[in-house]
């Protein structure tokens, strides 16, 4: 008998007998017929409410909002290993495998990498597929966006995971509270950026060389709120897709 710790959720397996393991799902939902174009770029939405019931919380809603705007949206859930992982790395790639076989299921063939959304600790996740997987931007929102991999470890995570390094050189996007804003502004590597990236962390002061990033702070009193969504769809009007 095994417990799987996991944000919301006591998932409880018998081993030796049937496993306890439901399958990854994608929702696809077309653009209406309303909208006045459709846009060849999909939105993605990840979620693994399996691993952080957060992760899910409000995208059904929010994707069926953005599909009647002239959007593609696939929403794809991903389930947890049929067997508990021994090390977070393993849990990575089991969440990356599921993904991109669900996103070739339903939608093969898109024209445009993907705009990549996801919650709270699916946001490991979205970061672990862009690190090796092209999107066309991403997003990230939330009350509990990890600050940092470290802080989940033991818990979401059952070892540490190495924290990611990846250059935020597209757009990218965090969406959540102002408190939880000031709280990723002191640890949080992209709500850092927006201050300042080097060239060379040497040459800051000397040379004052820095170069533009593309990350944006996003904040909002209520994540559910219509606000929040104004700033999704101005935030999506700006890339331009």
């Amino acid at each position: 008998m095994s417990l799987f710790k996991a944000r919301g959720v006591v998932r409880l397996c018998v081993r030796g007998k049937t496993p306890c393991r439901r399958w990854s799902s994608s929702f696809v939902r077309n653009p209406s017929g309303s909208a006045p174009r459709e846009v060849p770029t999909p939105l993605l939405f990840v979620s693994a409410k399996e691993w952080d019931i957060d992760s899910y919380k409000g995208i059904d809603t929010l994707a069926t909002i953005l599909s009647m705007k002239r959007f593609t949206c696939v929403h794809c859930d991903l389930s947890l290993p049929r067997v508990d992982p021994l090390d977070s790395d393993k849990l990575m790639h089991h969440f990356i495998s599921d993904l991109k076989a669900e996103l070739r299921l339903s939608w093969p063939g898109a024209p445009f990498p993907p705009v990549l959304f996801a919650r709270s600790a699916a946001s490991i996740i979205a970061q672990t597929y862009i690190s090796s997987n092209p999107v066309s931007a991403m997003m990230l929102w939330g009350n509990n966006i990890p600050a940092t991999n470290a802080e989940l470890a033991g818990g979401l995570l059952p070892t540490p995971l190495a924290e990611f390094n990846f250059e935020p050189k597209f757009p990218i996007a965090l969406l959540t509270t102002l408190r939880e804003m000031d709280r990723l502004r002191e640890t949080n590597r992209l709500a850092q950026a927006d201050v300042c990236l080097s060239i060379d962390a040497c040459s800051i002061i000397a040379n004052s060389i820095f170069v533009a990033t593309q990350v944006e702070l996003l904040t909002t009193a209520d994540l559910e709120s219509q606000d929040a969504l104004v700033k999704i769809e101005c935030w999506l009007d700006d890339l331009g897709i």
